[in-house]
């Protein structure tokens, strides 16, 4: 890659930073455009990949995104400029508000519109889900398991890590039956 090839990844992941509000999964379909349908750096299915490799990490998933995809596109120093350029403008904007938080955190103005921005948030984040969910041509039939999940962790207060844990077992029984039935064939 050439200098100006990072300097673009580095100020897209910037751009991007910079100006999402509601983080890391508000993020997501800014990325998912700037990345594979504006730069066409990566297509579609290479960055669904990314993505379900970036929610199966530790971690804040922006950031997580931030590093597969500037490695897929620019390797080591690719990856460390996407990040950067993902967590440098919260990272500022923090340190900002921190240095003057106690002179304009009680005007009732400022209160309003953090209040107001939690609805465009939240519409954010749900956009994000129906579009991953169309990209990843998920059938009706596949929606019972997040519902169930929602109502479990809603209504019976069942702690999400039991769900993870419950999800994985699920997903290594399917794993070795399928790979059972595979060799049965094969015989």
């Amino acid at each position: 890659m050439r200098v100006k090839d990072y300097f673009g990844l580095f100020f897209s992941f910037f751009k991007i930073g910079l100006f999402t509000i509601g983080g890391g999964y508000a993020m997501l379909p800014l990325i998912q455009r700037e990345v594979v349908e504006k730069r066409h750096w990566l297509d579609q299915e290479t960055f669904l990949d990314g993505l379900s490799a970036a929610q199966a990490c530790p971690g804040p998933v922006a950031v997580n995104i931030s590093v597969y995809v500037g490695y897929q596109i620019g390797g080591w120093i690719g990856m460390f400029l996407t990040v950067l350029g993902t967590v440098l403008p919260s990272f500022l904007i923090i340190l900002a508000i921190a240095a003057s938080f106690s002179h304009w955190s009680e005007i009732p103005i400022v209160q309003n519109a953090f209040h107001g921005l939690r609805p465009a948030v939240t519409a954010l984040i749900a956009v994000a889900v129906i579009q991953m969910s169309r990209q990843a041509k998920i059938k009706w039939f596949s929606y019972w398991l997040p519902l169930a999940a929602l109502l479990l962790i809603v209504f019976f207060k069942v702690s999400p890590l039991w769900l993870i844990l419950f999800t994985l077992l699920l997903a290594g029984l399917k794993y070795f039956w399928k790979k059972d039935k595979k060799e049965e064939k094969g015989s």
